[in-house]
């Protein structure tokens, strides 16, 4: 292990010695806000140091075998002993490491999904539909919440533009990789010749943001319209004006909620969609600098990028970013993304075991 990074073990199994004087002094004094922050920081610390005591006695063991190599009794025990610790000692490395990694902070963040259909017509919007369909089984799987936010339908079925709200713990872990652009070869079910067509949808995975605290919207940038709900079901929702479209005038960001009677709840929603744009942009920005600097596959932040082909005829998937196939597409259509969602995962704390090793 480099020494930059056994010192950094040090400096925080340190700070843990601090932070158990610590709350022994504010348990005492029973200031809690303080005592809720250091004893958050202590769960998040404590883990990692037991890791780095069993790594500190691993190296120990080795030490105190190599000393019995000059016996020439002890020499084949020592020798087994170095070996056994040297096993563990590269497995107890490679978990520092891990547990090293910055975290991202969005993880646990809920999401907000957006799917737009693209080249391909009629058939696009159907396979929004179907794209829709995929994520909202992955959620039931994952025991989230799925709450539609705005639809445009198509004449046919399917989905022009989609927006949903995912809540639960990790949503975004596990779904922001998946943003890009996807594509399908199938054969339409308005095709008389049977032959195979190839559209295209575009997927956005975005944090849900706290307006308050990580986007700063200025409420003199807005431009606010109300208009009468209209689509599939408008005329069932009101009569009234309580469909809203909110333009972010320095950024062109049009966001239209119509999914409630209330104006007000719209609006509510309208703008949790515009800070979840806003803050999504922010994010884009920034992983498109880290994508300029190092080799990304994953995470770079290009909604223009094709990430992945679903061939129908073949039940076939291929993630052209880590290079991935799965023949096993009527699965993955019914939301068990699990093997997707983890090697995704999986590429990109490599990518980041190979930065933190440069």
């Amino acid at each position: 292990m480099k020494p930059s990074m056994l010192a950094k073990l040090d400096q925080l199994a340190n700070r843990l010695v601090e932070l158990d004087e610590l709350l022994m002094h504010e348990g005492a004094t029973a200031n809690m806000d303080s005592y809720r922050k250091l004893t958050r920081e202590h769960a998040e610390l404590s883990p990692l140091v037991a890791l780095y005591r069993q790594y500190q006695g691993a190296l120990g063991d080795i030490a105190a075998a190599q000393e019995l190599l000059q016996d020439p009794e002890m020499k084949e025990f020592a020798q087994e002993e170095i070996e056994s610790a040297k096993g563990r000692l590269s497995g107890l490395e490679l978990d520092l490491q891990k547990m090293l990694l910055p975290k991202d902070a969005n993880d646990e963040r809920n999401i907000f999904l957006e799917i737009r259909a693209g080249t391909g017509g009629d058939e696009s919007a159907l396979f929004a539909g179907d794209l829709l369909r995929m994520y909202t089984r992955f959620a039931e799987r994952n025991r989230w919440q799925v709450e539609m936010v705005s639809e445009s339908a198509s004449d046919l079925g399917g989905y022009r533009e989609v927006i949903v709200r995912i809540v639960g713990n990790g949503a975004y872990s596990k779904l922001k990789f998946e943003s890009g652009g996807h594509r399908v070869q199938r054969v339409p079910a308005t095709e008389t010749q049977g032959r195979i067509h190839t559209s295209a949808c575009t997927v956005a995975v975005m944090p849900e943001a706290d307006e308050v605290e990580d986007i700063d919207i200025n409420p003199a940038d807005l431009r606010i319209d109300t208009y009468r709900a209209s689509g599939a079901g408008g005329q069932h929702i009101n009569k009234t004006d309580s469909a809203v479209r909110i333009t972010h005038l320095p950024t062109g960001l049009v966001v239209e909620c119509q999914d409630d009677r209330s104006q007000h709840k719209n609006k509510a929603q309208a703008m949790k969609v515009l800070a979840a744009r806003l803050k999504d942009a922010q994010l884009r920005e920034q992983q498109s600098k880290e994508a300029a600097t190092r080799k990304s596959l994953i995470g770079s932040g290009d909604r223009s990028e094709r990430i992945r082909t679903y061939n129908f005829p073949q039940g076939r998937l291929t993630d052209h970013r880590i290079n991935l196939t799965l023949y096993k597409l009527d699965f993955i259509m019914d939301g068990d993304l699990a093997d997707l969602t983890n090697a995704l995962a999986s590429e990109h704390q490599a990518e980041l075991l190979a930065a933190l090793g440069d």
